[in-house]
């Protein structure tokens, strides 16, 4: 493994030189097949609780079969992605294409699937085509974001809580039919009951959810708090700001294609929201991808998002480790 820094998970000024993401790579007249990964398992899962994110490089994993071994060596076997909030296309099995969003456009860090009940502990990014320009997969350490956040403004949502409410219509985003893989509505109805969400179909073809989550969990494994949530990313000012303006304009607040509240319903400030975005930036970093690069990330401890890029970048995408956080895995 190559050399990281050599810090204390409870030391807070040796956490701010923590390395995002830690680097391993093959050693000298060591293997670089997948089946070499095994052996490192435990140390390389030490390392991601540790620093949030493992960047594997320079091992011979070349397709979509040698990135499912690695997942499943790693972390057990690939899960299915469920109540999606963005498009994604299938490449095989449970790999999934990264976010199938124009390349111009930039994707804003988040936690995946925090706004279901459970969602993926691990997630695994494999490069199989490095994009021309920018294109970088940034990481935030979600443990450094909540120590950031005003103390005011984070009793606020450890008190209330934060909800999110998504329209699914024939003119906006994802159809719910994309989302919950089904065109039986009682089966969306039976599956946001077991998932606390709540249901209302709407005129035409139309379906609004509501789910009202914690912001602020202890990780399962390491027991730190964390900021684990959709509430930036779902807001409607993280949108791209010609395009908040028009939603805006357009459609009455209960009616945009998603956005967040407290827990109780109440509007949160846009200018809460505009220092939530400075805190994810501060704390975000990146790296420039290389081809055959597997990137392996703590889904709690690590948020993620996408620059815009150039070029015929191709990342594939894998979930693993269902957890409902604190409660157990």
């Amino acid at each position: 493994m190559t050399a990281g820094p050599s810090v204390s998970a409870t030391n807070e000024s040796s956490r701010q030189e923590r390395a995002l993401p830690y680097v391993v790579t093959p050693g000298d007249g060591e293997t670089k097949d997948t089946a070499s990964l095994a052996a490192r398992r435990s140390r390389i899962r030490n390392r991601l609780f540790e620093h949030g994110a493992v960047l594997l490089r320079g091992f011979d994993i070349d397709d979509v079969d040698g990135f499912d071994a690695t997942v499943r060596t790693l972390a057990g076997p690939p899960l299915t992605y469920h109540e999606r909030s963005s498009p994604r296309s299938t490449i095989k099995g449970r790999v999934y294409t990264s976010t199938d969003y124009p390349e111009a456009e930039e994707i804003f860090l988040h936690n995946e699937n925090s706004y279901q009940a459970a969602w993926p502990l691990s997630l695994f990014f494999h490069c199989v085509r490095p994009p021309d320009t920018l294109g970088a997969t940034p990481l935030a350490d979600t443990r450094r974001i909540l120590a950031a956040i005003d103390p005011t403004v984070r009793a606020e949502f450890e008190a209330r809580g934060w909800m999110v409410v998504r329209n699914f219509t024939d003119s906006f985003g994802l159809p719910w039919q994309h989302t919950f893989d089904t065109t039986d509505r009682d089966e969306v109805t039976a599956y946001c009951e077991r998932n606390g969400v709540e249901t209302e179909w709407l005129g035409g073809n139309g379906l609004r959810t509501t789910a009202r989550r914690r912001a602020v969990h202890s990780h399962p494994v390491t027991g730190e708090a964390v900021w684990f949530n959709h509430l930036t990313f779902f807001h409607v000012t993280t949108l791209a700001e010609d395009v908040c303006l028009g939603l805006r304009a357009m459609l009455a607040e209960e009616d945009l294609p998603a956005n967040t509240y407290y827990g109780n319903g109440g509007t949160i400030p846009d200018e809460v929201v505009a220092h939530l975005r400075d805190c994810y930036r501060a704390a975000s970093r990146r790296f420039d991808w290389r081809r055959g690069d597997v990137l392996m990330v703590d889904n709690m401890l690590s948020s993620h998002g996408r620059e815009p890029f150039t070029g015929d970048r191709k990342i594939a995408v894998a979930m693993a480790e269902p957890s409902t956080g604190e409660n157990g895995q």
